[in-house]
């Protein structure tokens, strides 16, 4: 076997670049860089993460059935469930089992689209000429003496 530069080493099909012992990976074909002059064979890393993704799928799990309260209510200090059934920071209070009202649920607020400066200046720009359209029909009514009622 001969290690100078570029020289391909005669066991196994391996070769040299810059000096670094290459071999071509058995699975995928793409070069694998300092592999030992012994190796037999190399595996790359992307056909070994291939094959533990085939050793391992991603298995569906099974979703918890929905219990119909709202996110967060076991933070709660206090939650009426629409059974009657009274909770106390998640924590179930059977002594007042239904003594109070269900709690009512406020729906989530939406947060606010931001909007680009272009879009700000093309509603500003709205604003300002349905404002100077009713300023001059204001005094197209007043020439024609139409004063709204008065």
């Amino acid at each position: 076997m001969s290690n100078t530069k570029n020289s391909t080493f005669k066991k196994n099909g391996g070769y040299f670049i810059d000096g670094v012992a290459y071999m071509d990976c058995k699975i995928t074909g793409e070069s694998v860089a300092n592999v030992s002059t012994d190796a037999v064979s190399v595996v790359g890393s992307k056909a070994v993460m291939g094959n533990i993704h085939k050793m391992f799928p991603e298995s569906n799990p099974v979703p918890k059935p929905r219990t119909g309260r709202p996110s967060g209510w076991h933070f709660m200090k206090e939650f009426v469930d629409k059974d009657g059934k009274v909770f106390h920071k998640g924590v179930e209070q059977p002594k007042l089992f239904g003594t109070l009202p269900a709690t009512k649920v406020k729906p989530k607020k939406k947060p606010t689209k931001r909007r680009s400066k272009q879009e700000i200046l093309l509603a500003r720009d709205k604003e300002k000429k349905a404002a100077l359209k009713k300023a001059v029909q204001k005094q197209k009514d007043f020439i024609n003496h139409k004063l709204g009622g008065i």
